[in-house]
This record gives structure tokens, sequence and C-alpha cells, in this order.
């Protein structure tokens, strides 16, 4: 892995000034503040607002809404304390206007209870939620009053900045006003002369941090505001840039030279169908970077069902044509021993010898594995995190493929890489990379957070595949799904049953707790439809079964001997059992749209009509209820994963640990996707014309963060 070194000086003079030099900031605070990468006044001045909060006005309590933070005054009409597992103060209050509201605090001292005496004007600011007595706000911020709106409201939105341990927000707030107080010229912080309609850099930070009285409260709420479209188009040039050099490093390797296609069409001429003419697309795209000298980044993304894996199939032939080994690694042993089984198929009548590695091969036949890939005996390595061990080392290492690649981090990645030109092959080369995902990713995602990748799309299923009709029901109609799988199964169809849990939560909240989790176990669904449905041979298999007992309760579904599986999402991906054509997703509404579309994929493999029933269990929160009515609209996962980038947000949906990126501090790549095309144009003139200038984008917004530049 590569550090970048200390930034180089993206500004002379003042934005390089450490942040000793402020007032009240000594060493220790300075030593808080590094473990945050916060070094300098330039620091402190893109250290930006998370969010806003609006203290500009009052609302009445009877129009507090659930989830829309407010500021409220009232007086206290009661106060409660009480010791249910864990100390917790109740204060209510009422405005006059006809509801009242519970402030809930768990961490307390004695001197705050006794300021919540009963008459007491407070005025209080946060998020309401639905409580056991009508709305209450958790550990808000408050004041107490002399009288009743004697206190000014604030005439500006406030700042709410990043935390940072052993810094209080309002000593931060003070630091920033200070470094902020230093801000340069504006010809001076400029680093972008086009920055189309927006306003200057300078304006923008000054905006940021401190809104004015006459600024458009509802859009920096939103982050719609121009300063901060200013600022997230700079952020995201950062970020596009930063992962185009590591594209520009990687690409300075050498690969070996893979071209020879003889195997890839004796598999084709094998199998019992026709490539889909996006299949064939991308094995084309995939060929013509296996016949260049410098190492194929590339990600296959397509849908559940679309013919993933024969692409990767076809990819490994060409380089074991070419005399050289490929490894491909999956994130779980489920998924890992599917490939296997698939591999088998295609590549053994072609007399192309495999290696299985994973946690469960052990002793001598790991040995004997480990003995193989070294010595170029096995041709594929399949495996899961165990191929990239340092006891595993390769003959001539020249392609690697990773699936799912989202559950690996870039460390892994490296691993991989660092394993080419090995012994056998040509010294100083890597391998290529093929990395795989059946969760469609948005185009303005992969545009972002992929500029290091070409990116093919299998977009098209193949012919024969039926769409998945999908229900939503309350959890109250479960005996209509009992009958229904009973029915099913008598036709001689497979079903699956599918549970958040393994085991039942504790009754007794634990200390701490917040909310008992409420979900229907798959051990408890297990036992409850084996006794209801005697005449089915009804399974069970859960992520802390031993490996060799989850595959032989899948071996078992797969060969139609058992009826009905009851899972837990550990069979979201690489299942296929084509008989099996209806699943019962239970407690859905706690599942995001990329997961409950992954487990759909299981059915609908095969050419029967299919269902899936999402069951929930009431009340449905706002955002539960789109995905589930998503889920019902539309088969098509390009869709379902733009909706997702709309509804989660682009961290949650790649995951943290997928590219080595640090969070945007205020871009969004959902919100600001239009922005991208110009991203992309700024990007390629300043690496052709003004490279500098490149390099001090991105050490401003980018600092001294660990970047993996040959990822």
């Amino acid at each position: 892995m590569a550090r970048t070194a200390r930034r180089p000086p993206a500004l002379a003079g003042a934005g390089e000034t450490p942040l000793t030099a402020l007032a009240g900031c000594g060493p220790r605070m300075a030593e808080k503040l590094a473990a945050r990468d916060l070094h300098t006044l330039q620091d402190l001045w893109f250290q930006l607002p998370r969010q806003y909060e609006d203290r500009t006005r009052l609302t009445p309590i009877r129009d507090l809404r659930p989830g829309v933070a407010a500021q409220v005054e009232g007086r206290v009409v009661a106060v409660e304390r009480g010791f249910r597992g864990r100390p917790v103060l109740r204060v209510a209050i009422t405005d006059g206007s006809g509801s009242g509201l519970v402030l809930r605090f768990f961490h307390f001292r004695a001197a705050q209870v006794a300021q919540f005496a009963v008459g007491a004007p407070l005025r209080c600011y946060g998020t309401p939620r639905p409580g056991q007595q009508g709305l209450e706000i958790v550990h808000p911020s408050y004041q107490v009053l002399e009288v009743s709106g004697g206190d000014a409201l604030g005439d500006a939105l406030d700042p709410v900045y990043p935390t940072v341990e052993g810094i209080g927000p309002v000593t931060l707030r003070r630091l920033i006003g200070l470094a902020l107080d230093r801000l340069p010229d504006s010809a001076t912080l400029e680093l972008l002369a086009d920055a189309a309609d927006l306003p200057p850099l300078r304006e923008a930070l000054l905006t940021v941090h401190r809104p004015p009285r006459e600024a458009d409260v509802s859009a920096l709420l939103a982050g719609t505001h121009p300063a901060q479209r200013r600022l997230a188009l700079e952020e995201l040039l950062a970020h596009h840039l930063s992962l185009r050099r590591q594209r520009i490093a990687q690409q300075a390797h050498r690969a070996p030279t893979l071209a020879d296609q003889r195997l890839a069409g004796k598999l084709l001429g094998q199998l019992p169908y026709r490539l889909t003419g996006a299949q064939q697309r991308v094995f084309a795209e995939i060929c013509a970077d296996l016949a260049r000298p410098s190492p194929m980044l590339r990600l296959v993304q397509g849908d559940v069902g679309s013919g993933k894996t024969v692409v990767a199939a076809l990819a490994a032939l060409v380089a074991v044509a070419s005399g050289r080994q490929v490894a491909l690694m999956a994130p779980t042993e489920l998924l890992a021993e599917q490939h296997l089984v698939n591999l088998r198929e295609w590549l053994e009548p072609l007399d192309v010898p495999l290696a299985w590695l994973a946690g469960k091969v052990t002793g001598k036949a790991r040995q004997q594995a480990l003995a193989d890939v070294a010595s170029g005996a096995a041709r594929v390595v399949v495996g899961t995190h165990a191929v990239m061990q340092e006891s595993v080392v390769f003959h001539d290492l020249a392609l690697a493929i990773i699936d799912e690649q989202h559950r690996f981090g870039v460390h892994q990645r490296l691993a991989l890489r660092d394993k080419g030109g090995a012994a056998g092959g040509d010294a100083g080369t890597v391998p290529h990379q093929l990395v795989m995902t059946a969760t469609p990713i948005p185009r303005t995602l992969a545009m972002s957070a992929y500029a290091d990748l070409d990116v093919s799309s299998i977009d098209e299923l193949p012919p024969g595949r039926t769409p998945v009709q999908t229900a939503v029901l309350a959890s109250e109609r479960r005996p209509e799904l009992v009958e229904r799988i009973r029915a099913a199964c008598a036709q001689g169809r497979q079903a699956y049953w599918v549970c958040t849990l393994i085991d039942e939560p504790d009754d007794d909240a634990k200390p701490g707790a917040v909310m008992k989790i409420e979900a229907q176990a798959a051990q408890t669904t297990f036992e409850t439809l084996a006794a209801g449905l005697p005449e089915l041979r009804v399974g069970l298999v859960h992520g802390r079964m031993k490996a060799a007992e989850k595959q032989a309760t899948m071996a078992a579904f797969k060969a139609g001997r058992i009826d009905l599986l009851v899972a837990t999402t550990v069979i979201e991906v690489g299942v296929d059992v084509p008989n099996a054509s209806l699943m019962i997703i239970e407690n859905a509404e706690r599942l995001g749209l990329a997961q409950l579309h992954q487990l759909r994929g299981r059915v609908g493999r095969g050419s029967e009509a299919s269902s899936c029933v999402l069951m929930y269990r009431s009340p449905l929160s706002m955002l539960a209820r789109q995905r589930l009515e998503t889920m019902r609209a539309t088969n098509d996962g390009f869709l379902i994963a733009e909706k997702d980038l709309e509804l989660r947000g682009p961290g949650e949906l790649l995951g943290t640990r997928q590219t080595g990126l640090a969070e945007f501090r205020l871009a969004d790549l959902a919100r600001d996707a239009d922005l991208l095309p110009q991203v992309h144009e700024l990007a390629e003139r300043l690496l052709r014309d003004s490279p500098e200038l490149a390099e001090r984008i991105v050490a401003r917004w980018i600092g001294t963060a660990v970047r993996y530049a040959g990822a």
C-alpha cells in the first residue's frame, strides 16, 4: 500500500499555519485535532458543517413532525426519574398549543434535574420521535429561560460540525471561527478558474460556515445552496482526481498479454445455450483488456441471474490457454463453493485442473492444494479470503477475479495484486483484475466511486426467465402464506422462508439497550413450520452452522430432498435452485433494497412462474414503505440501485471498505450527480494541462488520508 507524503503546500502563507497559532489552541488541543487529521488553518477552513440547526424560529408543539428537527418553547408540567435497567429522566412540557412533549435524558446530573422545576420556561431543540406518551425528544439541547420568550431567537442557522473527540462543539466552533478570520483573499484561495455560475471559493466557504441572515434557509438545510454546490464541485473533483491518479499509477505497471481464446471457444461450443448479446459484448471488452500489456481493471456488474459467472469462466480460460494461472475469490464459502461447482462442470471436461482453498480445507488437503498452486499444476484456484494468505504462493498468477467485490477491502485487492509475477511468470508483472458485483451500481455512483475502474454492464437476462411476481403482506396474514407454501410444494415446487435473526432476542432488555429487536428467528420459524407442515421436508440453514452442515443442507435442497428451506440472509448470493419458485421474506422492512433484491433473485431461476412475498410488521416507517413499494413495482436491478442510492446515499450503498476513499465532507453523489459531467471535464483538463494544480486540489480535500495508489 502507498501512503501519500505530507501534503504539498496548497496555499502559500496562512493556509499552512499550524493550529497552535490560534488563541486557546495549545499542544494538547492540537494533538486532539491532529487525530482527526486537522493540522493547519486550511484544514479548519475545509472542516465543513455536516448539518445546520435552525434556531431562528419556534415551532408550536402541535405542529411537530417525527424525524423533523425543530425548536420549541414551553413550560415544565411534570418531571419523572426512573431506573428500569438504566437511569432515565423524563421532562414533560407544554406550550398551550394543545399538545405536550416529553424530553428524555439517559445521561444527566443532579444539577440538571434541579433545573427542571415545574413551571420553568424552557427552549429546546431536537428531533422528535414517537414515544409511549406522544412525541418525545431524546437528549435535546436546551436552555432555561428567565421568562417565557425572554431570549431573542438566533438570526442565522447554527452550523453543526463533525465531532472531534475531547473537544466540545462550542470550542470547535470558536476555533473554526478564528481560522476563518485569517482566510486569505479570493485570488490567493481560488484554484479553479472555471466553476460555471457558482460563487468564488472564499464566498462559498464564508457562506457555509457563517450563513448570513438573508441566506436561503431551506436550500442550506437541503444542501443545495450555490455555496454548498461550489464546495461539492471541488470536493467531487478532488476525489475523482485521486482515483484517476490511482488508475494512472496502476497503468504504469506491466501485465502479461493474454490473447489465446481457443479454450474459451471450446466452452462456448459445449454450453447448452447461447450467450446473450450483453454477455458477448462484455466478454469482448474483457478480451481486449487482457490482450494489452497494462493491467485490466474492470468491474462487471449485472443483475441477479444475468450470467456473470460464465463470462468470468471464459475470461479465466483465456488466461489458462495463454499458459497462466487464475484466482477466483468470493466473500463466503457458500458463494465460493457455488463457483467451484460451476467451474468444475465447465472446465474439467476441457482438462483444466482446479484447486479449492477455503477455511475448511485443512491438513493434507490444504498442503496438496498449496503445492499444486505453487507448482502451477492448478491452473484455476477458487476460494475465499484464504486465497490471499501469505502461505499461498502462485506459480504464475495472471488474472484475479473477485466476486461481490464491495465486500472486500482495498487491502485484499492489493494482496492479490502482489501475488502476480511469481516464480514461473514474468518478473515485475501484476495480474489483470476482474471484479464482479450482482448489486448494480447507479451510473452516477460508478462515475465517481469507480473512476479507477472500467465498468461493464450485463444488462440483459437470459431468454426464458419469467419475472418474479412480488407481493407485500402484513405479518397478520402469515397463516395464508403457510397454506400457500403447502400448495406450492404439493405441486412439486420448492420454497424459501427467509428470516433476519438466528435466535429469539432475550425478553429482558439488557442494560443500555435502547429497544427490543422485533424479528422472528429462523430457529423458531423452522420449528413452527416443521410442526405445522408435517407432510413437508423442512430444512434450516444459517450463518452460525458449521460449513459442512450448511453445505449438506444446501445440497439436499438443490437435489430436491428438502421441500422448504428456512434460512437467514446467508442465502443472499450464490444459491441456484431452479425448482424453487416461492420465497417468503419475513420482517422485510428490516432489510435494504439491495439485499431484498438479491434474496428475491434466488427464485425465478427456472422457467416456472415464481413469487416473492415481502412480509412486514406494522407500523412501517416512510423509508421502509418506499423500499417495499419499489420492490413490488420493479424487477430491474438497475432501477432498484438508483432508488437505493436516493434512499440510503452512497456511503451505505458502497460499504465503507469499498474503495479506501475518505467519506465526503459535503458532497452527496445522489444529490450532486448533475455536477459529475463538469467534474470529469475539469479533471481531464487539469491532468493534461495543470497536474501541479490537480495535486493541490487533492491535497486540500484529502490531505494526509491513506491512499491505495495501486489498488
